[in-house]
């Protein structure tokens, strides 16, 4: 007995021809998208200089200002750069090590108070 090819387009009727052809070309996305971020784009930098414009000082300047500036690359990064239309794999790819980065760094903070702190209680304050 003879077995039927299933990869024949006969034997399937229209469902072949109503299936998407893949083509080389990328993905166009609509220009709304983009009108759209850099909007935010300016928003955020008007928020960043009005940061400095308010004198805002100390600890809150800086968070206000690193806040805006994470912002803006994230938005740069997930849109212009098609991240957010990538694989899982290669978003973890450019994620993820300069988020070990922060928390290396974050743990050279708590090491260097630590050190700071240990030396100021073997050796005293100085003179």
């Amino acid at each position: 007995m003879a077995q039927a090819d299933t990869h024949d387009p006969a034997l399937h009727g229209t469902a072949a021809a109503a299936q998407p052809v893949a083509h080389g070309e990328g993905q166009q996305h609509p220009i709304r998208l983009y009108l759209v971020v850099w909007g935010w784009l300016f928003i955020l930098s008007a928020c960043s200089y009005a940061v400095d414009y308010f004198g805002l000082q100390g600890l809150l300047r800086w968070s206000l200002i690193v806040t805006f500036m994470l912002l803006k690359a994230g938005l740069i990064v997930a849109i212009f750069m098609h991240m957010a239309w990538e694989r899982l794999t290669l978003v973890y790819a450019i994620i993820v090590p300069p988020l070990v980065l922060l928390v290396f760094v974050a743990i050279m903070v708590v090491e260097s108070r630590y050190t700071e702190l240990t030396r100021l209680l073997s050796f005293g304050t100085g003179q």
